[in-house]
């Protein structure tokens, strides 16, 4: 009876339950059909209103973005900041990082970075200080009195002294060490005065002694046992060079049993006690490349961010779009050099005439890089430089008038002869593209006065070695003049004696009036003077004719991207390039103003 009972309940109250969720979801149909659908009809009354607003808040949402990105451009700017690793490609081979021996590319740019100077060249390629803090010279010009900066170190930690820089010097004024800087250095003496102070004396002034002061100083306490006739062959200067340059020696290695195919990795850090501050590069790796076009292929896939040793751009590195080409302009002069004690070239009327049928304008046009002319033995805008006493310009009609008054005559193929010889030479010149274009250029200017080049083309090896003895009758090359105005050794009748210890005088050209002229500009330092007494020697020139001045050469330095702090100026060697290597830097960063 109970159970029932409960049973009843439970029904009655399942029966109330279920009646009111009807009521309810009757009462939610009526609800959503009066409070929305109804009511969508009614959207269009307010849509402009609603539209509106939505626009506002876009507006503000934009705006607030807006002036995000703006506040974070002007607090936050992409900068260069230090570390990252350069590698820049060298074409040739190492030899020798001392600075006393190093003449190759590879050497001097190993060499650059390694070791300072007394003086060093700054980013605008005026002499600056290094190792010194500071330089006195005498009245008279013959002593130089040379402090260094304090707390001087060796990148071994070792203390850098005085005696180290007189060490250096005295150095490469031994002739069993066999530098090839020790013709400038002659008569020269050395005195470590105190550990901070060195002194020079000269034997006569020198107005460009102070250019000397830039030679790389080496360490006494790691060579001074050495013998001066050991001292070239020292493990010293190909595997453990120690300077107090910016950047100090790792390690090397070399890939590749075939010499014309070595490849040579010289791995560096930066030197972190380098007088001028520690460089902002994390490494600077040199890698020499004996085959040109592993140097290229190694640059257009991106496994260098800088290249030397072109005298060209190739066509591969001009559709790379991230190459950065940068022409720097050296203090040199690209010259064809005529031989003036033999042959046909011995005649004075027959150089005036090469001169002046050379279309030298022409010539540079055909070049890939702007350029200056060279049109006297001192470089335009240097000290000494006079436009009066230039070459002679192309004038071609004037250069056969010389010839045939000389007693040149043409005969029916249009070539001269005089008493029998026919006015006939070579052009020695070393093997690339910019030096066959320039003698293709003159073979046929020369061709067109009556006289017949022929062109010696050489491989590297073979042109050092001409011009070492002298054996051609012609010879393109290029020298290096510097800042400042002295060619002595390019000019004067001393340095083409085979005794010379470099016989730069590649003319061989004998004047003694140019001689005297050479040796008085030399010792004076008041740039007015100097101006006068290199006139007659200008003149001299002028008028013997015996080289022709072409243009200024370039150094050709393409880059992976931009690299800060490198800039494209007139440098004096391509060592030059190094000038603020310690301030390079590749990598770049968000940072805070």
């Amino acid at each position: 009876m109970q159970l029932r009972r409960l049973r009843l309940n439970f029904r009655r109250k399942f029966k109330r339950s279920q009646k009111k969720a009807e009521v309810f979801s009757s009462q939610a149909e009526q609800n959503i059909e009066r409070h929305l659908f109804k009511r969508f009809g009614r959207l269009s009354d307010v849509r402009r209103f609603v539209i509106s607003w939505l626009a506002l808040m876009v507006l503000i949402i934009g705006v607030l973005v807006a002036q995000t990105i703006a506040l974070g451009n002007q607090y936050q700017t992409v900068q260069p900041v230090p570390g990252g690793i350069y590698k820049e490609g060298v074409l040739g081979t190492f030899t020798n990082a001392n600075p006393i021996y190093a003449t190759t590319s590879v050497d001097n740019t190993v060499s650059r970075l390694i070791f300072a100077g007394l003086l060093k060249y700054d980013a605008n390629n005026k002499l600056a200080p290094d190792l010194a803090e500071s330089y006195t010279i005498s009245a008279n010009g013959l002593t130089y009195t040379v402090r260094l900066k304090p707390n001087l170190t060796w990148q071994d930690g070792q203390p850098l002294t005085s005696s180290d820089v007189a060490f250096t010097y005295k150095t490469i004024q031994n002739p069993d060490a066999q530098s090839p800087l020790q013709s400038s250095w002659q008569g020269i003496t050395v005195t470590a005065t105190d550990p901070q102070t060195v002194t020079i004396k000269l034997p006569s002034a020198l107005a460009a002694f102070p250019y000397n002061l830039t030679t790389g100083i080496v360490p006494e306490h790691l060579l001074g046992k050495t013998a001066p006739t050991d001292l070239r062959s020292s493990d010293f200067n190909t595997v453990k060079p120690v300077g107090a340059g910016p950047f100090a020696w790792q390690a090397i290695e070399a890939d590749g049993d075939n010499l014309d195919a070595i490849q040579q990795k010289i791995g560096l850090k930066p030197f972190n006690q380098y007088v001028l501050g520690k460089p902002k590069l994390n490494e600077f790796i040199v890698q020499a490349y004996a085959n040109k076009d592993q140097l290229i292929d190694a640059f257009t896939s991106g496994k260098l961010t800088g290249l030397i040793g072109l005298n060209s751009t190739r066509q591969e590195i001009l559709d790379m779009s991230s190459a950065n080409i940068l022409n720097m302009p050296l203090n040199a002069a690209n010259m064809v050099f005529f031989k003036t004690s033999s042959g046909v070239l011995a005649d004075k009327q027959v150089r005036q005439a090469l001169v002046q049928s050379a279309d030298v304008a022409k010539i540079t046009k055909q070049l890939d890089y702007p350029t200056r002319q060279v049109r006297s033995p001192i470089l335009s805008g240097q000290v000494a430089y006079d436009h009066k006493y230039v070459q002679a310009g192309f004038d071609l009609g004037a250069a056969k008038q010389k010839l045939t008054a000389a007693g040149w005559t043409a005969n029916q193929d249009g070539l001269r002869s005089k008493n029998g010889q026919l006015l006939k030479f070579s052009l020695t010149i070393s093997d690339n593209t910019e030096n066959r274009m320039v003698a293709k250029q003159l073979q046929a200017q020369w061709r067109a006065v009556g006289a017949k080049l022929d062109i010696d083309i050489q491989k590297q090896s073979d042109f050092q070695n001409s011009i070492a003895d002298h054996s051609y009758e012609a010879l393109l090359f290029g020298i290096s003049l510097g800042s400042d105005p002295d060619v002595y050794v390019y000019w004067n009748s001393s340095q083409a004696d085979v005794r010379s210890s470099n016989r730069l005088n590649f003319s061989e050209f004998k004047n003694t009036i140019a001689d005297t002229a050479l040796e008085a500009g030399r010792t004076r330092r008041d740039p007015a003077i100097r101006e006068v007494k290199y006139k007659p020697f200008l003149q001299a020139w002028q008028q013997e004719a015996p080289a022709l001045g072409l243009y200024q050469p370039r150094l050709l330095y393409i880059t992976n991207g931009p690299v800060f702090g490198l800039t494209e100026q007139s440098i004096n060697s391509p060592a030059g390039r190094f000038n603020n290597v310690e301030n390079w830097q590749i990598r770049l960063a968000n940072t805070t103003n």
